[in-house]
């Protein structure tokens, strides 16, 4: 991926340099269906990227307290002279921001862009505690994107994935979510899954996540066409990216089995279709995975 010496964002909020929390977590599948392996920790239940007990205010017991992590510096240390991370990331996000705002210009509205929290250990949020065992995650109740960097190692050593776009393709999922709660998808669903039993909430909240990926695609097709940032291999790394987060594979890696009903965030096939729906055609209206009679 072609990203060096492109506009970096302003919009990026550097809290590392203090550990915290323990435990806890987001990932896909998670608490919600029990599975308790760390590679199912780091993506399990995550709605919002969260615990889901932190979501719905439940807590998470007697887990160890959460320290709000600090500016690098503050407890001593020093911030990385050449932060190649951090440089990377905002130029991601600048990215992101620069293809999200001509869309909502094009469709007469205008783009407010997100916050990207960089963090280590713990972070507090207004959707509750977020730990590093969380993975990526977005909130909607301070339009923020959480990110400890140490994910991408994970996703190298776990999931075998590796390059800059599939790094990318992580970040442009997360606003793919700040985009939802701008166009007021967010809150609808939400509204929605109250009045739900588990299985129906569980399959919203699969286009929800669906939907995200399709957004995904639809930044790496506008940024390709604006920027020419793709390069050869950058696409099949993506793909494999989402095939290895897909409900399915997680399942069947952790527990041997499959449970459809439980499926959070869409099967590695599904997860796999949608991004390369965004990405082949670059257009939002092909993403609309609520009145897909297939997905």
């Amino acid at each position: 991926m072609k990203w060096e010496g492109n506009r970096e964002s302003d919009n990026v909020e550097d809290l590392r340099g203090s550990g915290g929390g323990g435990g806890g977590g987001f990932g896909i599948g998670g608490k919600s269906i029990g599975l308790g392996t760390i590679v199912i920790a780091l993506i399990g239940s995550y709605f919002f990227g969260i615990d889901p007990s932190v979501i719905l205010g439940g807590g998470s017991g007697g887990s160890a307290p959460v320290v709000q992590s600090q500016a690098p510096g503050a407890d001593g240390g020093a911030a990385p002279a050449n932060d190649r991370q951090k440089a990377f990331v905002s130029t991601v996000l600048a990215d992101t921001e620069d293809v999200w705002t001509e869309v909502f210009r094009a469709n007469g509205a205008t783009y407010v862009k997100p916050k990207l929290v960089l963090f280590s250990g713990g972070v507090n949020t207004a959707c509750g505690t977020g730990r590093s065992a969380s993975g990526p995650f977005y909130c909607p109740g301070d339009q923020k994107v959480y990110i400890d960097l140490d994910f991408y190692k994970l996703m190298e050593q776990r999931f075998n994935v590796a390059g800059d776009f599939a790094k990318a393709y992580v970040i442009a999922h997360e606003v793919g979510h700040h985009v939802q709660n701008l166009m007021g998808i967010t809150d609808k669903m939400e509204s929605a899954r109250r009045s739900s039993s588990e299985t129906q909430a569980n399959a919203m909240s699969v286009r929800l996540e669906l939907q995200a990926d399709c957004f995904a695609g639809v930044w790496a097709n506008r940024a390709n066409q604006a920027r020419s940032i793709l390069e050869s291999g950058d696409v099949e790394a993506a793909l494999a990216a989402a095939t290895a987060i897909g409900d399915d594979t997680l399942q069947r890696q952790s527990q041997g089995t499959v449970v459809p009903d439980s499926f959070t965030h869409g099967s590695s096939a599904q997860r796999v279709r949608w991004f390369k729906k965004g990405i082949d055609n670059g257009d939002v209206a092909q993403c609309d995975t609520f009145k897909a009679a297939q997905l």
